[in-house]
């Protein structure tokens, strides 16, 4: 596996750069004097199909070459890939194969047949998902793109910490939320080739919290599904594991209380509607505020693609 690297990186930003929006970076002075410290938050849930994800799916098809776009791209997910990867094959007048667990909501399902994408249903496990992605890459001999196992993937979602880096330097902590670890990764790689004395951390669900495991056991671990972070419920990558291992110095886990609490703020104070999954770095830092006393702190805000009547149950 060939890791990105600096040049790569620089190279996927110029790639994506028409197709991608360069979202803007928010800070508040009373979230600051709440969590004692200075916060930035890259705000990735105004990005194209309202998450990182877009930045990953387009660098991916970009790559493959004139013979493989012919032929299509695939992916098995429920949400936010679903949509990007749908979405940057209609850019690129490629044919989109998406597998879908049949309980994905019917919104997501929506957007993915909106940007033309072609969805084949299956039950909602793992095997199934992965077993009917096979059977429609035999079919059709589409390039499956992985949501986040996939080298090209983690080097489209490196260029979101790496304009966070070129707008705020001297970031003391950058920290990202871990499902399967593409942006985790991604940011990671993106600390050490343009900001390597920056930390990076990472907020986990305590309900899902294999990654954590996983990084206290060196080995990946199965994922759990207690927490309403449901854009996290994915077990690490063969790929994303080693980076994260390397390069991530520790991983935070918050309670589902704990990621209302900080989404709540969010919304409150910065005025954006933000997704569970992404509250939970935020939330991550307002748990270990000793960690941060009087630091810079980079939070990347993965994405708002959210239930609105399920965030109103929520927020009680």
């Amino acid at each position: 596996m060939k890791l990105p690297d600096r040049l790569s990186i620089l190279a996927a930003h110029e790639r994506i750069r028409p197709y991608i929006h360069r979202t803007p970076v928010l800070t508040s002075s009373s979230i600051d004097e709440m969590a004692g410290c200075s916060i930035f938050f890259k705000c990735e849930n105004f990005q194209k199909v309202g998450a990182f994800k877009a930045r990953g799916a387009m660098n991916a098809i970009l790559k493959l070459t004139p013979e493989e776009r012919k032929k299509g791209v695939a992916t098995h997910s429920s949400g936010n890939h679903a949509q990007a990867l749908a979405r940057a094959a209609k850019i690129m007048g490629v044919p989109a194969f998406i597998v879908m667990p049949r309980t994905s909501p019917e919104i997501k399902k929506r957007g993915v047949r909106g940007y033309g994408g072609q969805i084949t249903e299956c039950e909602p496990t793992l095997q199934a998902r992965e077993a009917t992605l096979a059977e429609v890459v035999r079919k059709t001999n589409a390039t499956e793109i992985h949501p986040f196992n996939n080298e090209d993937v983690m080097e489209g979602q490196a260029t979101c910490a790496k304009e966070l880096f070129e707008e705020i330097p001297k970031l003391d902590f950058l920290l990202a939320p871990v499902g399967g670890g593409g942006l985790l990764s991604g940011t990671a790689l993106a600390a050490k080739h343009f900001s390597p004395k920056t930390i990076v951390l990472a907020g986990e669900p305590a309900g899902s919290d294999d990654a954590y495991r996983s990084l206290k056991s060196g080995k990946i671990e199965s994922a759990q599904s207690n927490t309403i972070a449901d854009g996290l419920l994915t077990t690490l990558g063969t790929k994303t594991f080693p980076v994260i291992r390397e390069e991530v110095k520790d991983i935070i886990t918050v309670t589902d209380d704990e990621i209302v609490s900080g989404m709540r703020i969010i919304w409150e104070r910065l005025k954006i509607v933000v997704e569970p999954s992404c509250a939970v770095p935020f939330a991550a830092v307002l748990k270990e505020k000793f960690r941060f006393t009087g630091k810079r702190v980079g939070i990347i805000l993965s994405g708002g693609n959210v239930d609105l009547d399920r965030v109103a149950k929520l927020f009680g």
